[in-house]
């Protein structure tokens, strides 16, 4: 199917989007969170055109919407792909300087720029997998952004090796970069109506021939412990700090369950990610997560309860506790439409790649879009090491989703 003769312009992209700084910035109320983010999708508006869309846009909340029309006289279901331009705000993205380790023989690879970043072979699988692949790293001191850089890359040179190959029949493609999806609000503002499409994939999961169709459930709680504060020097008999409310509240949950340092597989978990404050309030923050909706409830219930018996331990105090429901499960609106799922596990059989169904211990712009009527499970970028220094991916995965991506556009047109 595909042309010996093309040149894969994926991996070029990659390495030039990496360089472009779009954290998100969680602490933000504007959105995007960050304008640096637009810099990149004006970016991807210019290449786009360049490449021959010519409805591609940037719209006023940081959304980039194309179209690819159909080449078949069929009537094909529209179908789009989605990749998200932030990058995460856990570790700076300034000054990204990629490095490629040529022909990876196997071994840890320390990151040049920092000899403490080392990312080591025992604790990371996949590149048992990699020998003889080429291996995109930072030098150790920033973030990659493979998570998402990768998918767009591929998501562009996919439109670019349709555009450019005409015999490969396929429908009507939307393609969507957002913004500001590792915080949490990639979809704030989407518009599904004005993007068109019947289905979708995101392109933002990890391994080769990941299809994920299934998130956790997800809620964030807020705990708000009041004290009250005294000069310190005339304290005695008056004093409750909320810091010692709420860090025996803490000490209060478990040690050996319940949390993300000791669950794994389709266990949840109750995260504590943020304490904030002084002696007069102090505010808790929790992501509460579970593949089983119902779940969530027992959690909240269970934590309010700790919440309660920190604040009977001192008297004087006092707690408030707000639940802000965030995504659910996607596969509960993906069962009702399998095909979208086996078509991209199709598309991989193509390729010759074992297909990995799995369970996503996260979420992504997916689990909202699904609920907003846009059934939409992930598909593999290549990227791994999320969120770290140590973050890597290989070239040849780039391309292999890349090929992925324009294989699946033909199945749709297919099966129409």
């Amino acid at each position: 199917m595909f042309d010996a003769n093309y040149k894969f312009t994926c991996v070029d992209r990659f390495l030039e989007y990496v360089k472009i700084d779009t954290k998100s910035d969680e602490e933000s109320t504007t959105f995007p969170s960050d304008l640096k983010q637009l810099e990149l999708s004006k970016i991807l508006v210019k290449e786009l055109k360049q490449i021959g869309i010519e409805d591609a846009a940037l719209d006023e909340h940081g959304y980039v919407m194309a179209t690819l029309p159909s080449n078949s006289e069929k009537e094909v279901p529209v179908i789009a792909f989605i990749a998200h331009v932030d990058t995460s705000p856990a570790v700076t993205g300034t000054n990204v300087n990629p490095i490629i380790h040529k022909n990876y023989q196997g071994g840890d690879i320390v990151l040049p720029n920092d000899n403490s970043k080392i990312i080591k072979f025992d604790e990371n699988p996949p590149l048992k997998d990699m020998m003889g692949f080429d291996i995109i790293t930072t030098d150790g001191t920033t973030l990659l952004g493979a998570d998402d850089k990768a998918g767009i890359a591929e998501i562009m040179d996919a439109l670019n090796y349709l555009i450019t190959h005409p015999d490969v029949k396929h429908g009507t493609v939307k393609i969507c970069f957002t913004p500001d999806e590792e915080v949490g609000r990639g979809t704030e503002k989407f518009d599904v109506k004005k993007l068109g499409a019947k289905y979708a994939y995101t392109i933002d999961g990890s391994t080769r021939g990941e299809v994920e169709t299934e998130t956790f459930s997800a809620d964030g709680v807020e705990v708000v412990f009041t004290g009250q504060n005294v000069h310190p020097g005339y304290a005695k008999d008056k004093m409750v700090s909320a810091i010692k409310v709420a860090s025996h509240f803490i000490d209060l949950l478990p040690k050996d369950r319940l949390s993300p340092e000791t669950t794994e597989g389709r266990e949840g978990f109750v995260h504590c990610t943020s304490m904030n404050g002084n002696e007069s309030e102090m505010i808790c923050k929790f992501i509460i997560r579970d593949f089983i909706s119902d779940k969530l409830a027992e959690y909240e219930t269970y934590l309010k309860q700790v919440v309660d018996k920190a604040v009977a331990d001192y008297p004087g105090s006092s707690a408030k506790f707000k639940v802000t429901e965030q995504y659910r499960n996607m596969v509960y609106i993906l069962n009702d439409h399998p095909h979208v799922e086996e078509f991209a596990v199709e598309a991989l059989k193509r390729l010759d790649i074992t297909p990995i169904q799995s369970a996503i211990r996260g979420g992504t712009d997916g689990s909202r879009l699904s609920y907003m009527g846009l059934p939409t499970p992930n598909l593999f970028a290549g990227g791994h090491n999320f969120h770290a220094y140590t973050e890597f991916v290989a070239a040849q995965d780039i391309e292999m989703a890349t090929k992925m991506i324009v294989t699946l556009a033909n199945i749709w047109e297919e099966k129409a």
